[in-house]
């Protein structure tokens, strides 16, 4: 039996600190990675982890307002969250690094439901700071998952991680 997958992630699209600069982008960087595994994996169902309410488009506002939700441990809640996820053998779990690990509101997704027996595979887009401790707080979040080690990719790259992806799908 093929096994099932979703793709889940964070994205923030326009104002972003690329190569040392603020750019606008179309597509959020973890979003264009995402898009390159679902390419890979077409049967795989796909999950944009999304708050119910907007950070600021300002980028460097909302940075501070990631350092806080960090600082609080806040639990952002999920925007359209999925009813469930027991139908999925992988989770393939994209976000960008912010202030070390992921957003707050990834945190969120992780604990919101069961994920024994499933196999977690994440990727992380940063500007330097590769994976961050998001591998070990996923490890802690979903002790009795199968977390693989994680993929760091260069936000700046993420147009030409045609490689990165093809490593994360083939861990499913």
């Amino acid at each position: 039996m093929a096994k099932k997958v979703l793709i889940a992630y964070y994205s923030r699209r326009g104002e972003n600190y690329v190569n040392g600069s603020i750019k606008n982008l179309p597509l959020g960087n973890t979003e264009v990675v995402a898009g390159k595994i679902k390419a890979l994996l077409p049967d795989a169902d796909v999950f944009q982890i999304d708050t119910t309410y907007e950070y600021s488009k300002d980028y460097m506002t909302c940075i501070e307002e990631a350092k806080q939700e960090l600082r609080e441990q806040a639990r952002p809640e999920v925007k359209n969250p999925l009813a469930s996820i027991d139908q999925y053998d992988t989770i393939i779990l994209g976000y960008p690094n912010w202030w070390g690990t992921m957003p707050m509101v990834v945190y969120t997704f992780l604990e919101s439901y069961d994920f024994t027996g499933k196999r977690i595979v994440p990727f992380c887009t940063n500007e330097g700071s590769g994976m961050g401790s998001s591998v070990r707080f996923i490890k802690k979040l979903c002790p009795s998952a199968d977390v693989a080690d994680g993929t760091p990719i260069h936000g700046a790259e993420a147009a030409r991680a045609d490689r990165e992806a093809q490593t994360i799908a083939s861990l499913v």
